[in-house]
């Protein structure tokens, strides 16, 4: 079993009808096919050994979701990344997965291919979003067909990297039947029809736009109107042509915002990647008369848990994130392992076919993060109510998620403690009406108090813009626990109205 053959069986038989509306640009579902064809046959002749990774950083186009299709067909394992991180983060990244190919924009060749080639990579090509690249010039003269490699079930398809608490990023490594079986489960789950269309805004290098956005139109052989990049306006000018949409908290918060917002003909809207605030959820409503189907994943598990889509499933019910998905396990825990009780708060455990297998290159960490009985830790503290529906109330880690995406503070900690005159820093996660949670630096001076404009200007050149502080706050001194622990939860409380 190879995913791509599953999602290719999926395609109409009209191959030269519309896959994609790219602005305008119109993609077939036969261009899809040639193009990832073509793609692939170019990633074969590069004498890859079995296995190899692919990492991708690159802006968000059809021909980078080609690519995607590409390695799969290929064999190898699909590594995407946020194009805005920088070279301190890419350098992690590729040590760590050794890649045996890199792709990055053409505007960042120079530095990603030294940094690469420095750590052994093999090829370095570039694929910008207008069609260009040294990529594509290389597989223009590729065959048009391909058959995919064969895979089993259990095979790596992809490695997402997601952060913990402490250390660097690490990869939750994702199989071909992990990726499968949640598409097929929300495919069934979410109701998917023949002439759904989905208006696709979201970016494609983690679990929402590419595994349950993407996979979701492919495999149900939908068409896509896609967006290299979220703008209101624009997305508001084609949502009467869409029958499906999904976004992030913060997407929907500025459709909002937009005068004209028609969705007449809409039938599914999904908010996920960050908690949805009940009074957008309300506001939605209100506007437009239609329930967020809110649903909730990790990049582990992909999709665990989801309001329902058919009212005979059950009522959507705003503040939960639904009920486990088929096929998926999920349990509440209290601190002595023992099982909560309906609306007892506890830790949230889940198994399934969908959940990864274990961390790249981990061991340790993976056997820490399961359970002896095989569950996975979600790290994600919640409550179930008597009818099965799940309510997040926070994250045993300290994970801060700001616009769908997520910051680690530890991470931003050790970049803030390098600039000269911090002592020490606490980064936390405040309220914030159009991110949800904005990320906010409390640090310590050591000797001048420096400048905090200067600081955030620093690491604006150093780590992924979403994962700069909004605000940068010099205090004399951090609140500690008796055992000298920073009180995070303290600073949290004195600073949540600091953007109302």
């Amino acid at each position: 079993m190879n995913l791509y053959s599953a999602l290719r069986a999926s395609f109409p038989a009209d191959l030269d009808s519309t896959a994609i509306d790219h602005d305008g640009a119109l993609y077939s579902w036969r261009d899809l096919e040639c193009g990832s064809a073509m793609l692939a046959n170019w990633l074969g002749r590069l004498d890859l050994a079995p296995g190899s990774r692919v990492a991708v950083h690159t802006d968000k186009s059809v021909e980078g979701l080609m690519l995607y299709l590409a390695v799969l067909r290929a064999g190898f394992v699909y590594l995407p990344l946020n194009p805005a991180y920088q070279a301190s983060e890419l350098e992690h990244f590729i040590s760590d997965a050794a890649p045996g190919v890199v792709v990055c924009a053409g505007r960042n060749f120079g530095w990603v291919s030294k940094l690469a080639f420095q750590r052994g990579v093999r090829w370095v090509f570039t694929l910008d979003d207008d069609r260009r690249g040294t990529l594509l010039d290389r597989a223009a003269q590729m065959p048009l067909t391909h058959e995919p490699v064969p895979r089993e079930p259990g095979d790596l398809a992809a490695i997402l990297y997601t952060s913990g608490t402490t250390g660097r990023s690490k990869g939750a490594m994702l199989s071909h039947g992990n990726l499968l079986s949640n598409a097929q489960t929300l495919q069934t789950f979410w109701d998917w029809r023949r002439d759904d269309v989905l208006l696709h805004a979201l970016p494609i290098f983690h679990v929402h736009g590419l595994f349950v956005a993407s996979h979701g139109a492919l495999l149900n052989g939908s068409r896509m109107l896609r967006f290299n990049k979220f703008d209101a306006t624009a997305v508001a000018r084609r949502l009467p042509e869409a029958t499906v949409f999904m976004g992030v908290p913060t997407l929907y918060v500025r459709l909002l915002q937009e005068k004209a917002l028609d969705t007449r003909n809409v039938r599914l809207v999904i908010s996920g990647s960050a908690p949805l605030l009940i009074e957008t959820w309300r506001d939605w409503q209100a506007r437009t008369g239609h329930l967020i189907l809110e649903r909730y994943g990790m990049s582990e598990t992909l999709m665990l848990t989801s309001n329902p889509c058919r009212p005979e499933d059950g009522d959507r019910i705003g503040g939960t994130v639904g009920k486990p998905l088929p096929g998926v396990g999920l349990r509440i825990l209290r601190d002595d392992g023992g099982p909560c009780a309906a609306h007892e708060i506890g830790h949230v455990q889940v198994r399934g076919r969908n959940v990864f297998s274990g961390y790249w290159q981990m061991p340790e960490k993976t056997a820490e993060e399961f359970t002896a009985d095989g569950w996975f830790k979600t790290g994600d503290v919640g409550r179930v109510d008597a009818n099965g529906y799940l309510t997040l109330i926070g994250r045993s880690k300290d994970l801060i998620i700001s616009g769908g995406f997520n910051v680690y503070p530890a991470e931003v900690e050790g970049f803030l403690n390098e600039l000269p005159g911090v002592g020490e820093s606490a980064v936390i996660g405040v309220p914030h009406a159009d991110f949800g949670e904005a990320v906010v630096a409390v640090i310590t001076a050591l000797g001048q108090p420096p400048d905090p404009e200067a600081l955030i200007r620093e690491l604006k050149g150093r780590i992924a813009g979403f994962k700069v502080p909004k605000r940068v706050i010099v205090v004399a001194e951090l609140p500690r626990n008796a055992m000298g622990k920073v009180q995070k939860k303290l600073l949290r409380e004195q600073y949540t109205g600091l953007f109302a």
